[in-house]
Formats: C-alpha cells, structure tokens, sequence
C-alpha cells in the first residue's frame, strides 16, 4: 500500500510543467534604462568637460619673470618612506616687480659635467611657511601665501628623481605661467 501512494505522488509531480520553461507573455520596456544610460553619459561628459584646465600649460617664459630674483639656493636630499631618494631646492623668490605674484612654475634644468642638459623638470611653485604649532614647516600653494611687490619667500622645489650623471650643482631655474593679481 504505501508502494502504490508513493507511485502516485510521483506520477502527479511528472505531470506538473515546470515552472522554468513557461514563456514569458509580457514585454521589456526598455525606455527606463535608456534614460538613465543617457543621464550617466550626459554626466560623466559635463564633469569632463568642468574638470580640464582652462588653459595651455605653455613653458614660455613670463615677461614677469624678469622681476622675480632666485636666491640663498640650498640643495638636500633625503630618502622618503618607500626607500627612494627625494632631491629638495630651497630658495629665496623676491618679488622686485609692481604686482602681487599669486602662482606659476618653475622649470628646473639640471646638467651633467659637460655642461649638457640631463634633465628638465617643471613643478609648481610651493612656499615653505612656518607650521602654527611648531615643528616642521609647511609647503603650501604660492595661491595660499603670495608674494606682496617688495616681498620674498622660501620656496621649496621637491624633485622624486634626478638624473644620476647630474653634475651636483644648483640647477638653472626659469619661471614660466606666472600668476598676479
């Protein structure tokens, strides 16, 4: 007896359609996704566009430049947390001429013992201010802490790498993109 309701329990479940292979009788509205498709584009091509400078980073030399005066250069060099020598230029930018500096660069050119140019480096110019709590100073953005007509600050180059067939003297410094106010 219980052979034969164990039977017919299975013949009821074979008899059943599965589930899976049902068609599906309803349509996919595409229209949503479309929407949002369009929407993440239209986004990802606005913040693009806001984000690029606004400018070409040209490497001519600023007519201003010629009032900007170098001097006090120190070099040094230490090895950063991963192992790796960093090279630092101090110096002291005198601001000779008739308006407030605000930003720039400044190309470093190093050289070799033939007098030959072994690298070219254009970083941004960054003024070492006193840290308000003591200890180290800080580098902050010529933006942060401007150079006033009359004025000078301590500026701080930060080079990752040098070339190693540099000459080890005090690089050529030309500055370019400079910005006043």
């Amino acid at each position: 007896m219980q052979v034969e309701a164990l039977g017919s329990n299975i013949e009821f479940l074979m008899v059943e359609e599965p589930i899976l292979n049902k068609p599906q009788s309803e349509e996919r509205n595409y229209v949503p996704m479309i929407i949002g498709a369009v929407i993440v584009v239209a986004v990802i091509a606005l913040a693009a566009f806001l984000g690029r400078s606004h400018g070409p980073a040209s490497n001519a030399t600023d007519p201003y430049a010629a009032n900007l005066q170098a001097s006090d250069m120190k070099l040094s060099q230490a090895d950063n947390f991963v192992g790796a020598r960093v090279t630092y230029l101090d110096f002291q930018l005198k601001n000779a001429g008739s308006k407030t500096v605000t930003g720039g660069r400044v190309e470093a050119t190093f050289r070799n013992t033939l007098n030959e140019v072994v690298q070219q480096e254009t970083v941004p110019l960054r003024v070492l201010v006193p840290n308000q709590l003591g200890g180290y100073p800080d580098l902050v953005d010529l933006s942060m802490a401007s150079i006033a007509p009359g004025g000078s600050r301590t500026i701080r180059v930060t080079l990752e790498h040098v070339s190693g067939d540099w000459n080890q003297s005090a690089p050529d410094l030309r500055f370019v993109g400079i910005q006043m106010k």
